[in-house]
Formats: C-alpha cells, structure tokens, sequence
C-alpha cells in the first residue's frame, strides 16, 4: 500500500483561497451547507490524478478553462499552488494562467524528507513553463530524480475519488465490461462486475467477496448472491433473488442499491488504494444502510485512510468530533475547520455530533456572507 496524506497546502482552487498546512487523519468526515466547498476539496484529488497522467489541458478544457478552475476568477487569481506530503515525501506544483486562459507550471518539485536510509533531504525542481507534468518522464529517465519521482508518482496514483452517483439505466456500473478490467475498481464503478468477479474466482480473495455479498444482503434482504458469467469475455452485474434461481439483471437493482454495493466494494475491497475520498456517500441510501455505510467507513479507515464529505445528521453521528472538518464559505471562500472534542465536551452529554450541527451549536449550515 503507498502512503496516505500527512499535510495539504491548496491555494487558488475553485473556492479554496487558502488552505495552509492543513494535516489529515485516517478518517476524515467534511461538513458542511450546499455550495460550501466540499466537493470542490475532493474534485482536487480527481484533478491531481488527471495532472500527475498527463491530462492536464485535456481536464482544464472540460473545465471551462482555466477561469473556471482559480479562485473568483482571474481577476482575482492567476495561480493554483499546491503542497502534498506524503509519507517521507512530498510533491509540489505552482500552476499559472496564461493569456489564452491555459495552466503552465510555473514550478513543478520533488522532496524526500530523508528520514528514512542514508543520504540528505531533497526539494528539487524537475521543470517550469511546461503544459503537463513531467513527473512521470522523470521515471523513465535514468536520472538523480528517478528513485524519488517514482515513488511520489506511486503513492499519489494510489489515491482514488469514488463517484457512484450516476446509477441511471446507462450508468458503467450497469453495463457490461471487459472481464480484463478487473483492477483497480474504477472511480465510477465502471468494472465492478469483473472486479467482484475477480475476487470471486481467487482463492486468496474469496473471503472478501463474500463479506462484501454478505454486507450487500443486510441491506437488501431480498438479495441472495452474484452472478457473474463472463461471455465473449464481457460480464455484466447479473444477480439472483433468494429462493429463486431467475437471473436477475443489473436494471433491475434500485439505485440506493446498486450505489450501496459499489460503496461496499470499494471499501472492502482486499488491497484498498492509500487514500479513498468518496462525495456525499449517503445519497438514495435508507437509514439502515447510512448506519451500515458509517460502519464500513470505520472500518477501512483501519486499513486506509479514508475522506468522505456528508450533509446527512444520520451518519454524522457516528462520527467522533476530531474526525470531523467543518467546511464553511465566507466572502466566497471555503474554509476548513476541524472539531474540537474538549470544547464540545460539556454538549455531547446530551447530544449527538449530527444533533449538534442541526441546532448550529457546530457550524457548517447555510450562511448570509
């Protein structure tokens, strides 16, 4: 497994002016009103993803380029800086605009902390004035930065957003893939058929398969098992009925059902990512399954490290307050403020988190700016 977020410094992105030095823990729950910045905090981690791939112009066009992307627009802002560490590691980048509304890298850097074997700490430059990260060519490069770049590409590669929203009858995670696409689980759940699949025909994995078809059956107590059958080597999320054998098929799955599986997949899956950040998890869930999704949560945050942001009272309380960031936006930008459990102390007596954050004891609900 690579290495979970130690720190973040973000400035310049969407609405997030300014967050400096902000450390995370392996459980990370963000709160917070509609339009506050909690999914634009995790559509960064999607964007580094694109960035560290070479698809840094590709993602800034489908943005809306780049005014789209800093913060209250160019007026205001002409850069997106950012600092990652990780581990003994770290990886920073400045991105500036350019007159035909581009991103370039005005610096894009290395680090090895050097805590760990011989040899003194590095903060090198691999490059400015290029339009996508060279990062990557490091590796492939027989150079003094390979060892390093290599890993750092490793570790944040290993960080995955999960965005199971879309469950209409057209959505990837019902239809049919190629049994080959059998790892990692995609962001969209696209392969989830080949990677249960996957996990069903591997005696080293079984154990999780069936703890993830265990899970999926507390919440759907109609539900008996998979059934996965690769034709022409495509398989699709087939599934049966208990006390039938009619093959089920994926249409057929409600939506808050079809998301739950695919949220107990990725986070019982047997070789999580090192970080997994999913967006308002609890969407179409029943309060059974948010009570049964809070505890799959904990539980992979014991192997991973684990950033979900929420609006639902239900599966905050769950939650303790140091594991809590309190997301707000004030003068149009967002602001990230973890609870306080000594201060909070007095009030928990007789409330829950979620209780608190309905009567606005803890902040984070709309606000007049």
């Amino acid at each position: 497994m690579g290495s979970p977020i130690n720190k973040i410094t973000l400035k310049g992105f969407k609405s997030i002016q300014s967050l400096e030095g902000f450390e995370l823990g392996a459980l990370n729950v963000l709160i917070g009103a509609n339009g506050c910045g909690k999914s634009n905090f995790a559509s960064f981690f999607s964007f580094l993803r694109e960035l560290i791939e070479g698809r840094l112009e590709k993602t800034v066009n489908l943005a809306g380029r780049s005014d789209a992307l800093l913060f209250l627009g160019p007026k205001v802002t002409s850069k997106i800086e950012c600092k990652l560490d990780f581990g003994d590691n770290g990886y920073r980048f400045t991105l500036e605009r350019t007159k035909d509304s581009r991103l370039i890298f005005g610096d894009e850097r290395i680090v090895w902390f050097g805590k760990t074997g011989p040899g003194r700490p590095v903060d090198r430059s691999i490059g400015s004035g290029h339009s996508e990260s060279k990062l990557k060519e490091q590796i492939e490069d027989e150079n003094r930065n390979q060892i390093i770049s290599s890993y750092i590409y490793s570790a944040l590669s290993q960080w995955i957003v999960y965005h199971f929203h879309d469950t209409s009858d057209t959505a990837a995670m019902r239809s049919e893939c190629s049994v080959h696409d059998s790892f990692p689980l995609r962001p969209d759940g696209g392969n989830l058929a080949a990677f249960l699949y996957r996990l069903q025909t591997n005696p080293r994995r079984k154990r999780s398969y069936q703890l993830i078809r265990d899970t999926v059956r507390l919440i759907a107590p109609f539900f008996n098992d998979f059934l996965l059958r690769p034709e022409n080597e495509q398989v699709r999320l087939e599934w049966r009925q208990k006390g039938s054998d009619f093959p089920f098929q994926p249409n057929q799955l409600s939506d808050g059902t079809i998301r739950f599986i695919c949220l107990a997949t990725a986070l019982l899956q047997p070789k999580p990512p090192a970080t997994i950040v999913i967006d308002e998890p609890e969407l179409g869930l029943h309060p059974y399954a948010i009570s049964m999704l809070a505890d799959l949560i904990k539980s992979a945050a014991e192997r991973t490290q684990v950033l979900i942001s929420t609006q639902s009272p239900t599966l905050l309380d769950y939650f303790d307050p140091h594991e809590i960031v309190v997301v707000n936006r004030k003068e149009g930008r967002s602001t990230f403020e973890r609870l306080d459990e000594e201060q909070l102390s007095e009030w928990m007596e007789d409330y829950s988190v979620g209780e608190l954050w309905q009567k606005n004891v803890v902040q984070g609900g709309p606000t007049s700016e």
